[in-house]
């Protein structure tokens, strides 16, 4: 901190007690408070003080102690960062150009979903001056804030949801570009809301309702949108969605869509896409659809002894390309597991047999029998492998090899079918375009488990779930940029080659030696310690604001003045604030 005299005029220079800071190699400074009502010796001695000079007994700040005031310290590193990203990345004027109170709430539960992952009552407690830990309500302006104003602005957000989507997928999907596909599901607490079904749940709860949701991704893996859906709506039914948003609302043409083999079916791709000249898909074959293929002698083990992967036509799929990929690594998995499962469904068979055969108080009866064999050969999904003999007082089963061999022939082989041009697109960029399918489970798993926690939900209004899920991606969205400047303090493989510039596009991509070397010594190359996004945000908590009050007795009135104060980052925290570029915000 310094005072500084600034010129105003034909009037007395502003007395300023201000900081100076770095951004982007640059010094800039900020204003604390205005000091020019006070005397010129109480301006010298807080000069004095503050530059760590002997002051004398009788100055006015003989006593800093006693005279400046700490009122209250909060975390505020991070909020900062987020907020600050917020600002920087455009998200707060695609939201809305216009400054409003509602436009900020809206930035306070994004910025709250990466900081807590918590409800809209926690998010109005965390701005709320009585009750907050962070500035988050400080900055922002809502130290006042009412979880009812959340609500609010969540109602105000859901008129302006299409507006934030057309102007995501403006910047970020290039016409012509794939656009990425997927849908995922989270469960409920409560059954009132009409999207709350049950359905296939990607959670591993069956028990409860579900709500399905699919998002769009450009191929980068950053967040376009969402659809919503009931939890007993299928895949097929959001794709029908995901068409008529993307081509209509979007106004995208000539758009390539990449799915997986449940979203864009054979059915989807008939009933959606095939006959439209502005849509193209890239999607993979069935498992059943595979093994007719190699039934019909269409594919070959012969056609991978020199390549991992080729190119085909067949009549079953007129005007598209099946392009046929050989994972080995995936291939030994799959045996390895099979194997596994075998090996323990035989090794639980052969008690079962043990209880049939023993002479004290066997298993008897077929029903009887066939219940205790059932239990083990559904627990391992593995029937189809095995035949089995009951009869009323003895039970066989041997291992079907022949089965076995056929299911094994499989291994490792998909089949990635479009209807793309191969002028347009090559079949090593259709296989990598497929892959980055990945990019959205992992926006998927970001937002459910690990940083943003969408589930489980609670509001009962459907249209409150639906902004909940949009909130949600676009703190993912932000969570998304901040991880991409933040790599260099991550064990994110920054020399990573993308998928067009490697050897072998089927098999998985193999880190760097810089990477291999950041997961050894947990630093990167300036000698910095790497950590999780999560590490790197509680590490930047540690920086806190500070509300300080200056009283001065000025007779015959007191002087106060009050200011906030950010404490002194440490090396490790000017380099991440380096990195994101938020150093103002601070």
């Amino acid at each position: 901190m310094y005072i500084d005299a600034v010129p105003n005029r034909n009037s007395p220079p502003a007395i300023l007690l201000r900081e100076s800071y770095r951004e982007e190699g640059k010094t800039k400074k900020r204003t604390l408070c205005n000091l020019s009502k006070l005397p010129p010796e109480t301006i010298e001695a807080i000069r004095a003080s503050i530059s760590g000079e002997m002051v004398h007994a009788d100055a006015t700040l003989a006593n800093p102690g006693r005279q400046m005031k700490l009122l209250d310290a909060r975390q505020h590193g991070h909020v900062a960062a987020i907020v600050g990203m917020i600002k920087k990345s455009g998200l707060l004027k695609t939201i809305d150009r216009k400054d409003s109170r509602r436009r900020d709430i809206v930035a306070a539960m994004i910025a709250d979903r990466l900081i807590s992952g918590d409800s809209k009552l926690a998010t109005a407690r965390h701005c709320r001056a009585e009750t907050a830990a962070t500035s988050l309500g400080d900055i922002l302006g809502l130290t006042d804030l009412d979880e009812h104003e959340c609500y609010e602005a969540m109602d105000w957000l859901t008129e302006r949801q299409e507006s934030i989507q057309k102007k995501l997928a403006r910047k970020h999907l290039p016409e012509g570009e794939p656009v990425l596909f997927d849908l995922s599901s989270s469960y409920f607490e409560g059954h009132c809301c009409p999207l709350a079904k049950h359905g296939y749940s990607r959670d591993k709860r069956g028990d409860l309702p579900q709500v399905n949701y699919g998002m769009y991704c450009n191929s980068d893996g950053v967040p376009i949108g969402v659809e919503v859906l009931a939890g007993n709506e299928n895949d097929r039914l959001a794709f029908d969605k995901a068409v008529d948003r993307v081509q209509n609302d979007f106004g995208l043409k000539n758009v390539i869509f990449i799915g997986d083999r449940g979203m864009i079916s054979g059915r989807a791709i008939d009933e959606h896409l095939r006959g439209n000249p502005d849509a193209h898909w890239i999607t993979a074959l069935t498992g059943r659809s595979v093994k007719s293929l190699l039934n019909k002698g269409a594919i070959q083990r012969s056609f991978f002894d020199e390549k991992d992967l080729v190119e085909i036509v067949h009549a079953d799929y007129p005007g598209e390309r099946l392009v046929v990929c050989r994972n080995p690594l995936l291939e030994d998995e799959r045996r390895r597991k099979r194997e596994a499962l075998l090996a323990a469904t035989e090794k639980k068979l052969a008690l079962v047999k043990k209880k049939v055969d023993r002479t004290r108080n066997p298993i008897r009866g077929e029903d009887t029998i066939g219940v205790e064999v059932g239990k083990v050969i559904d627990s391992k999904k593995v029937a189809k492998h095995f035949d089995l003999v009951i009869t009323d007082d003895s039970f066989r089963y041997a291992r079907n090899q022949e089965r076995i061999d056929a299911e094994s022939a499989m291994d490792g082989l998909y089949v990635i079918r479009t209807d793309v041009d191969s002028d347009a697109m090559s079949k090593e960029k259709v296989v990598a375009h497929y892959k980055n399918l990945a990019k959205v489970e992992r926006a998927f798993r970001s937002m459910k488990s690990i940083d943003i926690h969408v589930r489980p939900i609670f509001h009962y209004l459907e249209h409150r779930v639906r902004v909940h899920i949009f909130i949600c991606m676009l703190a993912y969205y932000i969570e998304f940029q901040m991880r991409r400047l933040l790599a260099p303090l991550m064990f994110i493989d920054e020399e990573k080659q993308s998928f067009l510039d490697r050897d072998a596009i089927v098999s998985p991509s193999e880190r760097s030696d810089s990477a291999r070397e950041k997961d050894a010594t947990k630093r990167n190359a300036q000698g910095r310690p790497t950590s999780s996004f999560r590490d790197i945000l509680t590490s930047l908590s540690s920086l806190m604001r500070t509300r300080v009050r200056i009283e001065i007795p000025i007779r015959p009135k007191k002087y106060e003045e009050t200011f906030y104060k950010t404490s002194e980052p440490s090396e490790y925290q000017k380099e991440i604030i380096r990195l994101l570029g938020i150093g103002r915000y601070l």
